[in-house]
């Protein structure tokens, strides 16, 4: 078990350099317009996104279409207690410096109540095509999707966060599908 944490860890340090020296705006646009053509978005009752935070993929055109489409979007706010909420958010100065320093939602917004139509934009640090994820370590969205399973999880990546394989456990929660800046990739999970 402890091998496994070190090797997160140094993994968690790999990928998060190689993020840093491959994030493009012109890429996270690739990547917004991608997500925002895809059927599940556009049928979605309410999408989960995440505000961007250090080199991850940026939301904000993903955000402004889903306004222009008339979808509702939630962004995550990370209690102390290690649960993950969702709270509707209509602009983004709503969104406020919080907790680890990332941009969250005030806690008297309403959330939103999960459905089969409801999709969740999941950051990450690598994934591979099977649908694995390799997180921060802090298990936030895993615990939160276990908890709504029914929830159709995507991810948005650059084509270089995708490696073969990633040392996963029994907690890790699978994507159904992972947007790149060049191709859309269909995972083989049921998560």
């Amino acid at each position: 078990m402890q091998s496994s944490v070190t090797d997160k860890k140094q993994l968690r340090k790999h990928f998060s350099a190689l993020r840093d020296s491959i994030t493009s705006p012109e890429k996270d646009r690739l990547i917004c317009e991608r997500l925002l053509e895809s059927g599940r978005i556009r049928n979605a009752d309410t999408v989960l996104l995440y505000a961007a935070f250090r080199s991850e993929v940026s939301t904000d055109l993903l955000f402004k279409g889903l306004s222009e489409l008339g979808i509702r979007a939630a962004f995550p706010l990370c209690h102390k207690d290690g649960i993950m909420t969702f709270h509707l958010v209509n602009d983004v100065s709503e969104l406020k410096e919080g907790s680890y320093g990332i941009q969250e939602p005030d806690m008297d917004l309403p959330q939103p109540v999960p459905t089969e139509r409801t999709v969740c934009i999941v950051p990450g640090l690598a994934f591979t095509e099977d649908g694995g994820r390799l997180g921060y370590g802090g298990g936030f969205y895993d615990r939160f999707l276990r908890e709504h399973p029914m929830i159709y999880t995507a991810a948005a990546a650059y084509e270089g966060q995708i490696t073969p394989e990633l040392p996963l456990e029994e907690h890790d929660i699978r994507l159904r599908s992972i947007y790149t800046d060049e191709r859309k990739i269909i995972c083989n999970a049921k998560g």
